[in-house]
């Protein structure tokens, strides 16, 4: 017996096809979504987007099952009837408005010119005033469910970008009978069946306890909001690793899949992750290392941590808190740099050498000693996810000189994500949520050698490392097991069919030290830019003075 796992991620999605007997991996196939991630115009129009916008077209997504599922299919050789089960994970918070049907505006023609008519992307922080105002009201109602998410709801989160279809578009709002996650709007595709997974409505629509938020919250916010959830919202939520519903006999002419074959209910592409790596008791942070990176953990209670994303009864595992925070760039550092600040020389030599630019540069910065470049930065260049959850604050290199080399600044970035995520590990054990073990999934520490020992010795912990590369779609696979009826819980599930790579990646002392001394400075800069409230706040003042030149 088989399943397939299916990880839509920000710029593809990729299926695996896993045994579930012992979670080998028979076949893979990936998709690019054709377009991409929608940040300059809506496709087939002139008009620029607004800054911090980032939307996708639905459509990217159906072919993925059209293109991903066949192809697995045939690789692996594998009768489609032995198939007993598919999961689905997305990246989240990725939300779009849609009819009674589950048809997107933005597919129709009266609808496809407007940009709120669109996916905003897990990526979109234009939403960050709406998010400023969701916090400030409930911080003056002294609403309970704030703590839960470290004090401040994000931009990226789904009432955030709710409130701003409401104020901006209020006729597209209107037009929409339902507001979804990308990740349930999916499964209802292949199965006819509308749900509202627990994770994505606990971690980015403040869901607890099961139940949203107050009407009269929601009317606080803004008195055409005050029915968000009765208009807009299924209020049935459908726990992880259910069976969400069997593939219709249109979504099984896409994957060539019996009809009926078992889908499970949706979840996040971080979350899924955590049994894939056998992270499936309190004390072990998953990070899930890509475009941006997310941790998630278990713990046996609630704790509340400053800046977390959220901690959510069965967010991730039924029977345990679910812990998640984060940072809202890493990857995309990388490939921002790569992209433009790079100098031919560079572009030469790794063609050269037969090697891509990021490996390139990785083999350049690896020749240097800890602190050799004289370098410290800040990974804001997306805003900040956790601690300060704040889109509007930016990137920041310190040091540089007419010595400084394109290695050394990639060096210097991939060690800001490192000490971010030490300023998280420390948040956490502050409150009382010990971290014993680091692991890392996805394609960053996957490719990148010094990367993960760079993260080993900033946060002087071992680190473990995924024994899949694809370890989103084997969760996926795993909770589809689940859902099918293969085992009976995620933990049995995990045993079989999860896995570590034997490596560990071990802290150099020596290197430990010189980290130390650095991530005192970026604590230093952390705090002088991050958290002292109305007195250096200049990256937010130079967003609005590029804003107001850009005529925003």
């Amino acid at each position: 017996m088989y399943t397939i796992g299916i990880d839509f991620g920000t710029l593809s999605g990729r299926a695996v096809l896993v045994d579930v007997r012992d979670g080998r991996e028979i076949a893979t196939a990936i998709h690019e979504y054709a377009n991409g991630v929608i940040d300059s115009t809506l496709p087939g129009k002139r008009e620029p987007l607004p800054p911090e916008w980032a939307l996708q077209d639905p459509l990217d997504y159906i072919e993925v099952f059209k293109h991903t599922v066949p192809e697995v299919l045939r690789l692996s050789g594998v009768d489609p009837k032995e198939v007993v089960g598919v999961g689905i994970d997305f990246t989240a918070c990725t939300m779009l408005p849609v009819k009674a049907d589950g048809t997107p505006l933005c597919v129709l023609d009266e609808w496809k010119a407007n940009p709120h008519a669109w996916i905003k992307l897990w990526k979109h922080h234009a939403s960050q005033p709406q998010a400023d105002l969701i916090n400030a009201v409930a911080r003056q109602r002294g609403e309970a469910w704030l703590d839960y998410y470290g004090g401040k709801i994000s931009s990226e989160w789904f009432f955030s970008k709710s409130l701003q279809i409401l104020q901006e578009a209020p006729e597209v709002y209107h037009a929409a009978d339902r507001l979804i996650e990308a990740a349930d709007w999916v499964v209802w595709q292949l199965t006819g069946v509308e749900t509202r997974n627990m994770c994505t409505a606990g971690y980015k629509a403040m869901v607890q306890g099961g139940e949203f938020p107050s009407r009269e919250y929601f009317a606080a916010l803004d008195p055409d909001f005050a029915d968000v959830v009765d208009d807009k919202m299924c209020r049935t939520f459908a726990q992880l690793g259910d069976k969400a519903g069997g593939l219709t006999p249109q979504a099984a002419a896409w994957t060539g899949l019996p009809p009926g074959t078992t889908v499970a209910v949706a979840n996040v592409d971080a979350h899924v992750t955590a049994p894939a790596v056998k992270a499936v008791e309190p004390g072990i942070m998953v990070m899930i290392m890509g475009t941006s990176t997310c941790d998630v953990m278990l713990g046996e209670r609630i704790n509340v941590v400053e800046g977390m994303c959220g901690v959510v009864p069965d967010g991730i595992i039924p029977g345990f808190y679910g812990y998640e925070a984060g940072q809202s760039g890493v990857g995309d550092i990388f490939n921002w740099f790569v992209e433009n600040a790079v100098p031919p020389v560079y572009h030469e030599a790794a063609q050269q050498a037969g090697v891509s630019l990021h490996e390139y540069l990785e083999r350049e910065a690896a020749q240097q000693a800890p602190g050799e470049h004289g370098l410290i930065a800040l990974d804001w260049w997306n805003g900040n996810r956790s601690t300060l959850v704040d889109a509007n604050v930016s990137g920041l290199l310190l040091g540089a000189t007419l010595a400084t080399r394109a290695p050394d600044i990639y060096r210097a970035l991939i060690e800001s994500t490192a000490y971010g995520t030490r300023e998280i590990i420390e948040s956490f054990e502050k409150r009382g949520v010990p971290v014993r073990e680091l692991v890392a999934a996805g394609g960053l520490p996957e490719k990148n050698a010094l990367l993960r020992q760079i993260y080993a010795d900033v946060t002087g912990r071992p680190l473990k490392l995924s024994g899949s590369s694809q370890a989103p779609a084997l969760g996926s696979a795993i909770y589809a097991a689940v859902a099918a009826g293969v085992y009976p819980n995620i933990q049995e599930a995990s045993e079989h069919m999860g896995k570590l790579k034997d490596e560990v990646v071990m802290p150099i002392p020596e290197n430990q030290a010189v980290y130390d001394a650095l991530y005192a400075e970026y604590k230093t800069l952390y705090d002088y830019f991050g958290r002292r409230e109305g007195q250096n706040h200049m990256m937010k003042r130079l967003k609005q003075i590029r804003n107001k030149a850009m005529g925003q």
